[in-house]
């Protein structure tokens, strides 16, 4: 596989990508991050989508029942008209980072890239302990390597003939629990023996980035081959961004479209907006990460597809790069963050 990209229908050449998102869902369940609603607002918790529901949907969508089911008919025919107008907006690959405990879907995603033309990358691994059946949460660290070494190089549990072309997302809390860490571990010994690429999500912990990356190398990973995601709503001070940025990895902005700054997962921090966003990586560019970076929308519930009155995994390129543009932002960083960054990382090194 060295020097080669694997997506769900083999492999393919890196300068076939294209425009990239590097961390996208596009069938899955997120029954894990359910919030409950105020007390008062209970009744909503179950509500249809309306236009006089959706401004609570968007300010709640954690609560809302039926926005974390994002595999049910009506999604899934909402991503096959998003994966036609993605790629008539020059998108050309996207990468899937659901992992076991958020009930991927690899045959879906097959047919989305024949129906589409659009290359597919799936992750293997594990999401958080929570999402974790008590079966999962026993497996040891050289069975979680097996499994990630098997869906990467042999095929998938739910489709044999589909292999991963990712670890990840490799879902961590903060702090770190027990399995957490033995994944951690597992994922660096298996970029180590495969030269893959790895993604991981951080807890809400501004030092949980740190923490991740350095269990990750110990156990042999690369860290050029390691994405580290949500730093919109990790790392807020400058500084504590530039000194992550020095340890070698990704630095991933992937929640682009929530303009909400109230976060439900952690109501200690504001979620930044998309000119906020684009500032901090604007920051990092000036001082000398602009081929460290990456950008999506991790789009993992309803109300953010068009269908449902959100803004589509077109977005980043119809709204947020004109803005870039207009921000200072080179046309040549643009394309570092979209074409050649994500080329860079997803090819296998051996």
């Amino acid at each position: 596989m060295k020097g080669k990209v694997q997506t769900v229908c083999g492999l393919v050449d890196p300068d076939s990508l294209g425009r990239t998102l590097t961390h996208e869902h596009l069938f899955m369940e997120f029954d894990v991050a359910y919030t409950p609603a105020r007390e008062q607002e209970k009744q909503l918790e179950q509500c249809e989508f309306s236009m006089g529901n959706l401004g609570w949907i968007r300010q709640n969508p954690y609560s809302h029942r039926p926005n974390l089911k994002f595999n049910d008919v009506s999604t899934t025919s909402a991503i096959e008209e998003e994966m036609a107008v993605y790629k008539k907006s020059g998108g050309g690959t996207i990468v899937e980072n659901s992992t076991k405990g958020l009930n991927r879907n690899v045959n879906f995603m097959k047919d989305l890239t024949k129906n589409h033309g659009v290359h597919i990358v799936a992750g293997t691994g594990y999401y958080v302990e929570a999402a974790q059946d008590k079966q999962t949460l026993k497996v040891s660290v050289e069975e979680m390597a097996d499994f990630m070494k098997k869906e990467l190089t042999v095929g998938c549990e739910e489709g044999a003939d589909v292999k991963c072309g990712i670890i990840g997302e490799i879902g961590c809390s903060w702090p770190l629990f027990e399995f957490e860490r033995r994944v951690i571990k597992a994922s660096g010994e298996t970029q180590s023996a495969t030269g893959c690429p790895v993604m991981f999500h951080p807890g809400r912990h501004h030092e949980a980035p740190e923490e991740i990356l350095r269990l990750y190398s110990e156990a042999g990973g690369s860290m050029s081959k390691a994405v580290m995601g949500h730093l919109d709503r990790t790392i807020h001070e400058l500084d504590g961004l530039l000194e992550f940025a020095s340890l070698g990895s990704f630095c991933e902005y992937d929640l682009f479209g929530i303009e909400i700054s109230h976060y439900a997962l952690n109501t200690a921090v504001d979620m930044p907006s998309d000119a906020q966003r684009i500032a901090r990586i604007r920051h990092l560019i000036e001082n000398g990460f602009g081929e460290k970076i990456l950008l999506a929308h991790d789009i993992h519930t309803k109300h953010r597809l068009t269908a449902f009155g959100g803004h589509g995994y077109s977005h980043i390129f119809n709204n947020v790069v004109p803005k870039m543009l207009d921000r200072g932002i080179s046309q040549d960083e643009v394309n570092k963050m979209l074409v050649h960054n994500p080329k860079n990382w997803l090819t296998f090194a051996k």
